[in-house]
C-alpha cells in the first residue's frame, strides 16, 4: 500500500501517460490489479445468474444470445473427412451422420444442436462442459459414444485447495505439477436444481480426457470462461427499469378522463359523491360553481427515441451483436450500412467457429468418435492405428451465410470461379456443403434426368456445351445446314476484293 502511494506520487511529478495520473479526471477512477481468474472467483456466479435472468425477462437479452447461436452454427458445423479412398470417405460420412440423432446423452437433440446450445452456453455463461459418455454395445447406438452438457454452475469456483504432492485444485480443475489439467471436480447435482433429489455439495472426479472445456478465454491464464453480458448488465437492467417507469407513469396518466372541481364543502370531511361515468356523446349538467379540467397527458418527449438508440446501440457494442440483430429494428440502417454492420459482425462469429467451436469442440468429438467406432467395429479403416493422423484429417463446414440480394452474390462468386480467383471446392465449402457429395448427386441427377428426357440446365450454364446445346445431344447434323456451313467456309477462304481507295 505505501509502494503504490508513493509511485503514485513519483507518477505525479514525472509526468507521462495521462491515463496513470491521479488528477481531478481521473480521481475517481481506482481500477483493481486483480488477476481475471480471482475477478471471476468473486463475481463470475454472480455475473451468470444475472445474464440468465435477463435472457429470461429481457426481450433484447433473449435476441442477442439466439442471433449469436443462430449465426455461429444455423444448421450445423458439418465435418467433410479428407480420406482419399472416395468409398470409405463415403461410408464414414453416413456411419457420422447417423450417430449425430444419436449424439445427446439426453435424447433431446442431435449433435447439432448439441452445438447450438453449446453456443449458448458460452455466449451466456462464459463456458460450458460436454461429458464424454462411453456406452456398452448392447445399448444398440451406431457408435458407443454419446455426450452429456453440464452448465458452468456445475463446477464449483470456490473449490481451490492445494493437493499431497505438486498438484493443486483451482476453481474446481485439477491441475498436476506441471500445469497440465488432469480432472475436474464436478457437482453431482445443479446447486439451484431443488427437483434434483441428489446429495447436495458433493462433487465427483471426473478425468480430463472425458470432459470437453469449451470457453473463449479474454486475458492469458485464464481458467473458467466469463459471460458476454458482464459489460451489458448494467445498462440492460437500468433500461429494463427506465422503460417500465414510463411506461406506469404513462398508465398512470391514462386513468384519468377528467377532474371536477366545486366549491369547498361545509362539512370538508363528508364522502365525496361518486365518480362521474362519462360516455361518447354524453351532455353533462354541472351544479353551479362546478368546473371540469382535463389532464394533460404526459408525452415521453423528444429526447426518448434518441436515448433509447444510443443506449441500445452501447448495449450492442457491449454483447458484439449489430443493433439490428439485437432489437429486430430494421429502420434504423440502409442497405450499405446494414451489409457494413454484418461483415463485422460475421468475422467475428467466424474467429469464434474456427477457435472455439471448432477446435475445441467438433475436432476433440471427431476424434474420439473416430477411435470409438474403429474400436467398435463400426466401420473398418486399414491401417488406422498407424496412419491415425491421415484418417483423422476434416474440414468442418459451417453453414453459409444469406445475403439481402442473393442473386449478386450468387453472379459475383460465378465470375470469381471463371476468373479462377476461387474454385468449385472452396465456393460449395463455404456453403456447408462437400464438393465430392454435391458432385455425385449431380452426376446422378443428369443419369436420371438422361434416361427420362429432361434437362432442367441453364442454357449456357458450364454444364451444357456453348450455344446452349446439351453435352448428351445427338450427333447428328441436318445435311442442309451441314451444306450452308460449307459454303460459308468456302467464301471466307476466296480472296476478297481490295477496297477502293
Amino acid at each position: 500500500m505505501v509502494f503504490d502511494a508513493f509511485r503514485a506520487r513519483l507518477g505525479s511529478i514525472i509526468g507521462g501517460f495521462d491515463a496513470a495520473q491521479s488528477h481531478r479526471r481521473m480521481r475517481g477512477f481506482r481500477a483493481t490489479r486483480a488477476h481475471v481468474n480471482t475477478l471471476i472467483a468473486a463475481s463470475g456466479e454472480t455475473i451468470t445468474a444475472r445474464a440468465r435472468w435477463l435472457v429470461r425477462n429481457n426481450g433484447y437479452a433473449a435476441n442477442a444470445v439466439d442471433a449469436f447461436a443462430n449465426h455461429v452454427v444455423g444448421d450445423g458445423i458439418k465435418p467433410s473427412s479428407k480420406i482419399a479412398d472416395a468409398t470409405k470417405k463415403e461410408e464414414l460420412q453416413k456411419l457420422w451422420l447417423a450417430w449425430t440423432d444419436e449424439a445427446d446423452a439426453e435424447g433431446l437433440t442431435d449433435f447439432f444442436g448439441l452445438q447450438r446450445r453449446a453456443a449458448r452456453e458460452v455466449f451466456l455463461a462464459g463456458e460450458v462442459f460436454l461429458r464424454i459418455r462411453t456406452r456398452r454395445a448392447e445399448d444398440g447406438l451406431t457408435v458407443p459414444l454419446q455426450l452429456q452438457m453440464l452448465p458452468s454452475e456445475m463446477l464449483p469456483q470456490d473449490l481451490t485447495r492445494a493437493l499431497p504432492g505438486a498438484g493443486s485444485i483451482r476453481q474446481g480443475i485439477e491441475f498436476d505439477g506441471i500445469g497440465r489439467r488432469v480432472a475436474y471436480h464436478f457437482l453431482r447435482r445443479h446447486p439451484g436444481d431443488v427437483t434434483d433429489p441428489g446429495l447436495a455439495g458433493e462433487t465427483v472426479r471426473v478425468p480430463a480426457s472425458e470432459v470437453i472445456h469449451i470457453l473463449d478465454p479474454v486475458e492469458a491464464g485464464q481458467l473458467r470462461g466469463v459471460s458476454r453480458f458482464a459489460a451489458a448488465v448494467v445498462k440492460l437492467f437500468t433500461l429494463d427499469l427506465y422503460d417500465d417507469a414510463e411506461l406506469e407513469r404513462k398508465k398512470t396518466a391514462a386513468m384519468f378522463a377528467m377532474f371536477i372541481t366545486s366549491p369547498a364543502p361545509e362539512t370538508a370531511l363528508d364522502p365525496a359523491e361518486d365518480d362521474l361515468e362519462v360516455e361518447p356523446g354524453q351532455v353533462v349538467r354541472l351544479d353551479p360553481g362546478e368546473d371540469v379540467t382535463t389532464p394533460s397527458t404526459p408525452d415521453s418527449g423528444s429526447t426518448y427515441e434518441p436515448f433509447q438508440y444510443r443506449t441500445l446501440l452501447q448495449i450492442g457494442a457491449a454483447l458484439g451483436v449489430p443493433y439490428g440483430y439485437l432489437t429486430g429494428d430494421t429502420a434504423k440502417g440502409n442497405f450499405s450500412n446494414t451489409r457494413i454492420a454484418l461483415v463485422d459482425f460475421r468475422r467475428r462469429i467466424s474467429a469464434f467457429q474456427h477457435s472455439v467451436m471448432v477446435y475445441q469442440l467438433c475436432r476433440a468429438v471427431w476424434t474420439r468418435w473416430m477411435d470409438m467406432a474403429v474400436l467398435a467395429g463400426s466401420i473398418d479403416l486399414p491401417g488406422y492405428a498407424t496412419d491415425r493422423r491421415a484418417y483423422l484429417a476434416c474440414d468442418w463446414l459451417p453453414t453459409k451465410w444469406d445475403w439481402i440480394d442473393p442473386a449478386k452474390d450468387a453472379s459475383a462468386e460465378i465470375l470469381q470461379i471463371e476468373a479462377g480467383l476461387k474454385s468449385r471446392t472452396q465456393a460449395i465449402a463455404e456453403r456447408g456443403y462437400d464438393a465430392e457429395q454435391v458432385d455425385r448427386e449431380i452426376a446422378a441427377e443428369r443419369k436420371r434426368e438422361a434416361a427420362l428426357g429432361l434437362d432442367f440446365r441453364r442454357p449456357g450454364s458450364p454444364a451444357q456445351a456453348a450455344g446452349g446445346g446439351s453435352e448428351d445431344q445427338d450427333d447428328e447434323t441436318d445435311p442442309d445446314q451441314e451444306n450452308q456451313r460449307e459454303n460459308d467456309e468456302s467464301e471466307d477462304r476466296e480472296p476478297r476484293p481490295a477496297e477502293d481507295a
